[in-house]
């Protein structure tokens, strides 16, 4: 089977051999079926994200061998794509306006419930607010999340028995609703990963996603959206993750070495290729050329 498959960074930061390793699952998905790898830039966090990190990512794929297709997609500039699903959700009573803070949704529960991707569960305080306060709330400018009405979206036919197809696993069950009403969008992000990701996947026909498998179990959730919107089901290759030699992942957050660094040390690009696949992840960073 032809593959289109992409690889999608957040430019929070630069690629480290975390990112290495799911561009590279998704290349070789590509390559070695005839199909086509696409870049996406997925940049709807205008805070964190910066045109620095975007032009040092395409600088140090390049570097590494990879190329695809022109142009690429950044997704802050197809914000009314998003608003046009969000729309549509909206039309059949799929979402609802939450106005609850951060701390007010920790203070609802004494010991809040857990997603998969651990984030706290919604309780629902919004969900069934009277129509005329919501109404006065939104009149006051209130800001406010959009969130996906989970128990509503269960009632959708078919949306019950979903799976997705895991490569090497099969079919998987998909149980969204551990993941309780998701926010959708918010006023300082005007769409989430999770419906940008889905909504991307389906417009560029995208046949098999390549990521790390922290994202494994929001695959449920993004099978929900396709079947909602009516879009096609890629199939899935959920890869372990690269972690330090303490055994922690790796993550810009914590400092993980970057691809510049291991270039301005010396590294060739095969070296930072074989060590994103090597089994015991990056224990040879510390012999690398140039790191003493």
């Amino acid at each position: 089977m032809t593959e289109i498959t992409r690889f999608a960074p957040s430019p929070t930061g630069h690629l480290h051999l975390g990112h290495v390793a799911s561009a590279l699952a998704g290349w070789r998905a590509a390559t070695e079926s005839g199909g086509r790898f696409v870049l996406r830039v997925e940049d709807i966090d205008t805070v964190r994200c910066r045109p620095e990190f975007i032009a040092d990512l395409y600088a140090d794929l390049d570097w590494l061998g990879l190329s695809w297709p022109q142009p690429v997609r950044r997704q802050s500039l197809h914000m009314d794509d998003y608003r046009r699903v969000l729309d549509a959700l909206d039309a059949n009573g799929l979402l609802y306006p939450c106005f609850c803070t951060r701390r007010d949704i920790a203070e609802a529960a004494s010991a809040p419930h857990r997603a998969p991707d651990g984030t706290m569960v919604y309780p629902g305080t919004c969900r069934h607010m009277d129509p005329g306060r919501r109404a006065e709330l939104l009149a006051a400018g209130m800001p406010y999340a959009l969130r996906l009405d989970m128990t509503r979206a269960l009632q959708w036919p078919g949306a019950t028995a979903l799976t997705w197809h895991e490569m090497g696993r099969g079919p998987q069950p998909c149980q969204p609703q551990h993941f309780g009403d998701v926010v959708l969008a918010r006023k300082d992000v005007p769409a989430s990963y999770h419906l940008c990701v889905t909504q991307d996947d389906a417009l560029q026909g995208i046949t098999l996603v390549t990521r790390g498998a922290d994202l494994m179990a929001a695959t449920a959730l993004h099978r929900l959206l396709q079947h909602i919107m009516g879009w096609p089901a890629p199939r899935y290759r959920h890869h372990p993750l690269l972690c330090d030699a303490s055994g922690r992942r790796l993550a810009k957050r914590d400092g993980a070495v970057s691809v510049r660094a291991m270039r301005a040390a010396g590294w060739t690009p095969a070296q930072v290729c074989a060590a994103a696949g090597t089994p015991d992840h990056i224990s040879a960073v510390s012999s690398a050329p140039g790191s003493h």
